[in-house]
């Protein structure tokens, strides 16, 4: 399936014009430094530098906030959140750190967290398109379809050249199976961008649910020569394989899938479409059986669960 949140790491930095050798131009120093490390892509180094600003500073918003940023390059979620909380008490109108925070807490899962610094950022700045991105964010994985479809067209309205908000707009179209309006604002995002990759990925799928699984595969492939480093454009590749009736190379693409993101549900369901195909109902079934208790909503599970169990 297409990923909507996108992190976007914008580290906070200061002149470089300091006067004197005081606390304030030290601990700018400090910043700038651990900007350096980030650069050279060490955040741990970083870190390091920007500890020490904070050691000087214990109420130091923009060392906190860069200082989540290196704990995100690490994959250190929940550390990162501590960090942009902590920037965000020592500075409460602090609009980036508000919207990062509210990404993390997006990909951990905490949507009515995310719903509320969503809120937040509407309060702070109805004028920028960020604060309705995430919005349509939260509301997407909230499946309140109507309000992230309306939050995603007032971002698109404030920043009509990013193709990513026309392509979240159709993912939600496709989401609600309607097609022919996901095609239009795809159309629209293609003429601003035709380089986008999740733009023919989301075709990709909608090629593969009108059972044009030849068109879907080129699709995919598109996609992944755009980007590739997207776990799920192989998954998608893997199943149109699968319907292709190359089952052996899909199972290859889907099994890569889950070396690059073991936490997809669609790859597990994937490969127990590619055992109902071969004819092994007990390696479907273990996938399938499970799928269905957690995702009964999930495409395709109930139906290749009948299958299995029919086998």
């Amino acid at each position: 399936m297409k990923k909507t949140i996108k992190t976007l790491l914008v580290l906070i930095s200061i002149g470089t014009g300091f006067s004197c050798d005081s606390d304030e131009s030290k601990k700018g120093r400090f910043l700038l430094k651990g900007n350096e490390k980030m650069e050279e892509n060490d955040p741990k180094g970083a870190m390091e530098f920007y500890s020490e600003a904070i050691e000087m500073d214990s109420t130091y918003a923009d060392a906190y906030y860069n200082k989540a940023l290196a704990h995100l390059q690490l994959n250190q979620s929940i550390e990162s959140i501590q960090d942009l909380s902590l920037a965000i008490k020592y500075k409460p109108d602090y609009y980036d750190a508000i919207f990062q925070r509210g990404l993390n807490y997006l990909d951990n899962g905490e949507f009515y967290n995310a719903r509320e610094d969503a809120q937040k950022l509407v309060q702070l700045d109805d004028q920028n398109w960020k604060s309705y991105f995430i919005t349509g964010l939260v509301e997407e994985k909230l499946t309140n379809f109507p309000d992230a479809l309306e939050a995603f067209g007032k971002a698109s309205k404030l920043n009509p050249e990013n193709s990513d908000l026309l392509v979240n707009q159709a993912t939600i179209f496709y989401y609600q199976k309607n097609h022919e309006a996901a095609i239009k604002i795809l159309g629209e995002a293609m003429a601003i961008n035709p380089l986008e990759p999740n733009l023919h990925n989301l075709r990709s799928m909608i090629y593969f649910d009108e059972k044009n699984y030849a068109e879907a595969l080129n699709s995919v492939e598109k996609a992944i020569s755009l980007d590739n480093s997207q776990a799920y454009f192989y998954n998608n590749k893997g199943l149109y394989l699968l319907f292709l009736d190359k089952q052996e190379e899909g199972l290859d693409f889907i099994n890569q899938s889950i070396k690059m993101d073991s936490d997809n549900p669609f790859s597990l369901r994937n490969k127990g479409i590619y055992y109902v195909m071969k004819g092994d109902k007990t390696s479907a079934l273990q996938y399938l059986v499970e799928l269905n208790q957690n995702y009964p909503a999930m495409d395709l599970v109930e139906e290749y669960l009948e299958k299995a169990q029919a086998l």
